[in-house]
């Protein structure tokens, strides 16, 4: 009887020390993504309501821009509304894309505007792109390959493909192709990139990695740009027939093979 009873307490014992442990753990896992959510949530916060705002300005300014295009003679007159335009998206576009900060990515995310759920990075590109104005089929964009997504604005020859190239030279290429926005298609992931006329690179994307939500990075601290074996780029806004397109509000098929 008396080893019963001893058996019985070392048995509680033993349950206790385990529960204990466990609880321990629960803690500290409960304290680590307290402190991943407390880290995300200080960081930019999604804005809708400026998100809406830039996107009825930008398409006022496409349609002013595109009537006087239309009445424009060919040549320095349209070439001036050309330059216009380019300016005006250089500008908007990172502010729109700026507008996602710290929506949450998912591979699945499917989000059309900023906070309103979750975020892949091939709907982000298509997202921002629609919103802007482009006339794009908004889902069958989001689900191609990066190379298709590039290639429904820009052909072939405007697009420039690189495999196991070392990203400073990267980089240094890149920033010879001049200012502008760029999309950029990367093993398997698609991104903006956003190149100032004082020659700053910046890394706008749907991350699928730590902080895993959109995000705005310095060409020093891009690791999924860096890391990839292939990238391929082009350069939107240096291309008079995107913007043509843009102005007269024209479709830009998807490109899917």
């Amino acid at each position: 009887m008396r080893g019963l009873l001893l058996r019985v307490v070392l048995f509680l014992a033993v349950i206790s020390l385990a529960l204990t442990a466990w609880s321990q753990r629960h803690w500290f896992t409960t304290k680590i993504e307290q402190l991943h959510v407390s880290q995300r949530r200080s960081g930019p916060a999604p804005d809708l309501a400026t998100y809406q705002t830039l996107s009825t300005d930008l398409e006022e300014h496409r349609k002013r821009l595109g009537q006087s295009y239309l009445k424009a003679s060919i040549g320095p007159e349209r070439e001036d509304l050309l330059a216009q335009t380019r300016e005006l998206l250089q500008m908007s576009l990172p502010r729109l894309m700026r507008c996602w900060l710290g929506t949450p990515w998912d591979f699945n995310g499917t989000a059309h505007e900023p906070g309103t759920g979750k975020v892949a990075c091939g709907y982000f590109v298509s997202s921002v792109m629609q919103d802007a104005g482009f006339e794009v089929e908004w889902a069958p964009l989001a689900q191609q390959a990066s190379q298709n997504i590039l290639g429904t604005f820009l052909p072939p020859e405007e697009m420039r493909i690189r495999v196991g190239m070392d990203y400073d030279a990267f980089l240094q290429e890149v920033l010879l192709s001049g200012p502008g926005i760029y999309i950029v298609g990367l093993d398997s992931h698609v991104a903006f990139l956003v190149i100032t006329s004082s020659r700053e690179i910046r890394f706008i994307h749907s991350s699928g990695s730590s902080p895993y939500c959109v995000i705005d990075e310095p060409r020093e601290h891009s690791h999924v740009l860096r890391n990839s074996d292939y990238r391929v780029t082009g350069n939107l806004t240096a291309s008079d027939e995107v913007l043509h397109k843009w102005l007269l509000g024209e479709k830009f098929r998807t490109q899917t093979r």
